[in-house]
């Protein structure tokens, strides 16, 4: 039984103890065998032949042993079938069979070869146990295979279904379909994706999924293996500093193989009750289906492999006015509710849609794969992988909002990518590897009502209520193209393996990002004639302000020329690497690993300079990244101390997951290409002032009436034009900014237990990782000086002046983040069928600002602190400070060969930190300088992220049976339950965590105003899913 299990060891293990000892290389779609032959009496065997070959592709390849008996035979294809042997013309020959590789991994497989004269003649069969043939490592990792990707309880048929497994890796289910990956506290922005050696994480770095798409950007089914590397100390990793997940595809065989599956859901396989709640979900019904086949096009030479799925989906919505059934009913009444719907119908002339529970939503994925065996020297493969897929999602899903379905917006990509490798063995101690890849993804942003009416929000008394299209989807746009280059060299001599390498990452963008393009319009109870009491008071205030337009706040933006388009940024720019290390086999189980990087950025593309900003300022906004550079050195060991105990460690710079989106905020924010009108600078927000029904309007579309949500004030338009007007703040780059990076120091080890009297051989592993943030980015303004105190509720918070140019600018944080995550395991497999695995993780993680948003002034506001420039570390918005895991897995054939697999994964996490913030309005502590939204300022004694969440946990179940297919074929009917928890009870797995941001405002006695958390809906609901699945 391979369950759960690393490739054909020999024994079987748990996947999540052994691979947590195994490490893979960042962009690597390859793995190695590596080892030394000696003699029965411990002397090294030079010149013996060392063959390994796939039966299933006919792929050989050799290598001969140095003086020191040593071997390398690199740039192998995953497989678990390889047959190892090694022959010497004057000892007995060896050769082991069914050796499987890890991505990435070196595997260690030593021989000792017999003297004995009468032996010479033969070649026995050897066989291994998992501790002989475990993957060398040097650094915290994760590595999980086929059966485990097959296995696994994976409702959302997404890797993050198996990274979870890992207690090191939170998987935020928050958040539907976005299953965010959160690495030892970090920021998911701050990990990069790999698919066959393509770069495929966000690269602008808009989506909190850290993909460039809605879900993963490829068929699951077609993944052969994944890996995630916390701290790997191979100088070929770059692009991250959280951590790297790594993913190859499947290739074909000489033999045809295919599969067929299908799943099924609907709203009747979902918890209807939440702690004795009746909850109402929309009727939906939501299907994925796919195939995949592989084979050969010229038996072992040319093979293929393609792969289709499909899912047809669904969105649920968790909020819902009082009496409605929603899982979160916010404090609005359905009357009131009704009656804006009828205010915006019959008076502005536009339909909003409905309060919504659930919206489709769909999600299409092919990859085709190519693997050419030219000669036994030289390989080549090219993958080509595309992706279309959109959700539905809240524009504003705070617990005291709530959104008409019009003003839901559409988040969909359309990601293509091709990749082609060429590896060659020159020689037995030379080899190289070529690799060309290119991917363009083309984003779209669109409110669902249409992009023809602009947002307005009504804020009543406990909730604000929005409908139009929300205003940062009346002008997004966003696409990119990324072209890369890798050329790397490998050369071993001795006891020495050296690796180097150049690799250049060309990204060139446009992103047009103009908010209020169709107008913002904001209506509360202190606007108008409501302020002076002479409306009816049936409904709330802001609701009759609105019935008769007297707004509060009145925003447009856009190109002087009325084209946002005109507004766009269109900028790129180069990174250039150069690597080279050294890797010593010391031929005792010790392998130092050192080596140095480097990271360079080029570009010939400069904001354009804002006038005023210059002549205020000294210097242009217009600083790029041009010729920044940053040396990572890294230093890594090996040492199998023991039979039975290898151990693993390092120390190491990584750099890179800073998203592109904030260098693209300095080439668009910058008052040259676009500006800013504000309805209070024409007296279209004063108390009394004009009805928005009474004032001149402009640029309406064809078909629409003239007025206020269709059309644009005719005052703004012309002062946006003249290039006047309350502008955004300007958005630059620090010109001494310098490229964030990340000390890494880890240590670690596996023991491999035999207990006979316990039932045999045990895993266990466990890590130690410390990490220092250096040069964090962070966006602050760079026009304030400060000039005094204020004293608000016992505590006083510092005041400012803007003195300069209005403007945020992205810097470097000079206080340092640091990091502890401590983590171990241990699992055991049973002949039987049974295997099962214990983990626990502890992270003690700091962050200097969150950085959770796109958008500089998002970025500014959307946090807790008690001074607003304040950069100093903090504990981490995303610190998990205790994770505990369970997996277990047991399989039996009770009906004659069909076995019957059951699978359960369990998880108690300890909550999601948040801050006590004080509940009065920021500006009145600021007094607009710097002008703040929400309720940012810590209360009295409170510290940033002082609080710790609920506790959450669940238990996953899949339970499979096969059946038999046609011929050879085999079938299975399985059944997935998430949340399996919630099933049993309907108080069980209930997800509570605070709202974003994560605060809660407290009155002058420290008393919460309001509930610090609120009920997850879509991660607390239980959900079952049935499917069939064919192969062939």
């Amino acid at each position: 039984m391979k369950n759960w299990t690393t490739f054909g060891r020999g024994a079987a293990v748990s996947a999540v103890a052994l691979s947590m000892a195994g490490v893979a290389m960042a962009q690597v779609t390859t793995s190695s065998i590596r080892g030394q032959v000696t003699n029965d009496e411990g002397q090294a065997v030079a010149g013996a032949l060392v063959t390994v070959t796939d039966p299933t592709t006919g792929l050989t390849r050799t290598a001969t042993t140095n003086n020191v008996g040593q071997y390398t035979i690199r740039s192998l294809p995953i497989s678990s079938d390889y047959v190892v042997s090694v022959t010497s013309d004057d000892l007995q020959g060896q050769y082991l069979e069914d050796v499987g590789l890890s991505l990435g991994d070196a595997t260690q497989v030593n021989f000792t070869l017999s003297t004995d004269s009468e032996a010479r003649q033969e070649t026995i069969v050897v066989t291994a146990s998992a501790a002989d043939l475990a993957p060398t490592a040097t650094g915290p990792s994760a590595s999980f295979g086929l059966e485990t990707l097959q296995k696994a309880p994976a409702i959302n048929r997404n890797i993050t279904d198996v990274l979870r497994l890992d207690p090191r890796i939170y998987v935020d289910e928050s958040r539907g379909d976005i299953n965010a990956v959160q690495c030892g506290g970090k920021n998911s922005r701050f990990n990069s994706l790999t698919v066959d050696g393509v770069r495929m994480n966000d690269n602008f770095g808009l989506n909190a999924n850290g993909y460039p798409t809605e879900r993963i950007p490829f068929s699951y089914d077609a993944i052969e293996q994944v890996a995630v590397e916390l701290a790997p100390f191979d100088v070929q990793y770059g692009g991250f500093s959280a951590c790297n997940i790594n993913a190859v595809t499947k290739s074909g065989t000489n033999e045809f193989h295919g599969y067929l599956f299908g799943d099924y859901t609907n709203d009747g396989l979902r918890a209807d009750s939440l702690e004795g709640d009746d909850i109402t979900t929309g009727e939906y019904d939501e299907y994925r289906y796919g195939f995949g086949v592989g084979g050969p096009i010229i038996k072992d030479k040319l093979f293929f492999f393609a792969a289709y799925e499909k899912l047809e989906g669904v969105n649920l919505f968790d909020r819902g006015p009082l009496g409605s059934g929603a899982v979160n009913e916010v404090n609005i009444t359905q009357a009131e509710v009704d009656e804006i719907r009828n205010i915006a119908m019959e008076l502005y002339g536009y339909d909003p849609g409905t309060i919504p529970t659930s919206a489709d939503n769909s999600d299409e994925k092919i990859l085709v794969k190519l693997d050419w065996n030219i000669s036994n020297d030289h390989r080549a493969s090219f993958t080509y992988n595309w992706n279309d897929g959109f959700n539905i999602a809240q524009s504003d899903g705070d617990s005291d909002e709530l959104e008409f379905s019009n003003h839901l917006y559409e988040r969909g990509a359309e990601l293509t990518s091709y990749a082609g490798s060429l590896y060659s063995d020159w020689t037995d101690n030379f080899s190289t590897e070529i690799r060309v890849a290119y991917s363009e993804l083309d984003n779209r942003q669109v409110s669902v009502g249409g992009t023809d009416f602009g947002e307005i929000t009504i804020e009543t008394d406990d909730v604000d209520v929005y409908l139009g299209g929300d205003d940062s989807r009346q002008a997004n746009k966003l696409y990119y193209e990324t072209l890369s280059l890798a050329l790397k060299g490998y050369y071993s001599t001795g006891n020495h393996n050296f690796s180097f390498g150049y690799e250049r990452e060309a990204l060139d963008v446009f992103n047009m990002f103009v908010q209020h393009v169709e107008t913002e319009i904001d209506f509360d109870a202190f606007s108008g004639a409501a302020n002076a009491g002479t409306l009816p008071g049936v409904f709330d205030p802001a609701i009759e302000n609105f019935r008769f337009g007297s707004a509060d706040n009145i925003n447009y933006n856009n190109s002087p020329t009325g084209d946002p388009n005109n507004a766009a940024a269109d900028w790129g720019y180069e990174i250039n690497t150069l690597y080279a290390q050294d890797e010593i086999d010391f031929g005792n189980g010790v392998v130092l690993i050192g080596g140095l990087r480097y990271d360079w950025y080029t570009t010939d593309d400069a904001p354009e300079t804002n006038p005023d900003f210059l002549a205020d300022y000294g210097f242009s906004n217009g600083e790029t990244l041009d010729g920044e550079g940053l040396l990572q050195p890294r230093l890594g060991f090996e040492w199998d101390f023991s039979d039975n105990l290898d151990l693993r460690g390092g120390v190491g710079l990584y750099s890179g997951g800073n998203p592109n989106v904030w260098l693209s905020n300095t080439y668009s924010g910058n008052n040259v290409l676009q500006f800013g009108a504000d309805g209070g600078a024409f007296g279209l927000e004063q108390n009394g002032g004009p009805s928005i029904f009474d004032i001149d309007y402009g640029m309406c579309e064809d078909g629409v009436p003239t007025g206020p949500g269709y059309c644009v004030p005719q005052a703004m338009i012309d002062a946006v034009a003249a290039g006047e007007g309350s502008n955004f703040e300007i958005n630059y780059l620090d010109p001494n900014f310098e490229i964030p990076s990340e000390w890494k120091f880890a240590f670690g080890g596996t023991y491999y237990a035999d207990a006979p009297a316990l039932g045999g051989e045990y895993v266990l592993s466990g890590d130690v990782l410390y990490t220092v943030g250096q040069d964090s980015a962070v966006w602050i303004r760079g026009d304030l000086e400060q000039t005094g105190t204020t004293t608000v509720d016992g505590r006083v918070y510092p005041t400012y002046s803007s003195v300069r140019e209005p403007a945020f600018v992205l810097t470097n944080a000079k206080d340092d983040a640091k990091s502890l995550l401590v983590s171990g395991s241990i699992s055991k497999s049973y002949d039987f069928g049974l295997d099962w695995s214990l983990g626990y993780a502890y992270t003690d993680a700091e962050d200097v600002h969150p950085m959770t948003s796109s958008v500089a002034f998002s970025n500014y506001v959307n946090r807790a602190f008690g001074d607003p420039q304040d950069v100093s570390a903090a504990t981490s918005d995303y610190n998990t400070k205790h994770r505990f895991t369970a997996l277990a897995n047991y399989e039996r054939a009770f009906f004659g060969d069909n076995l019957t697999t059951f699978s359960a994964f369990g998880q108690a996490v300890s909550g999601r930190p948040y801050s006590l913030v004080a509940d009065v309005d920021p500006n009145s502590i600021t007094g607009f300088s710097p002008y703040l939204e929400g309720s940012p300022f810590l209360a009295a004694g409170a510290e940033r992220n002082g609080e710790e969440g609920s506790w959450w946990g669940k238990v996953d179940i899949k339970l499979e049976q096969e059946f038999p297919g046609f011929l050879d074929h085999k079938a299975s009917g399985f059944i997935v339950v998430d949340n399996f928890t919630n099933l049993l009870n309907d108080e069980w797995g209930i997800l509570r965590e605070p709202g974003f941001p994560s605060v809660c405002t407290v009155d002058a006695s420290g008393t919460p105003t309001q509930n610090c958390e609120s009920r997850q809906g879509d991660a607390s609901r239980y959900e079952i899913r049935f499917g069939l699945r064919y192969e062939f």
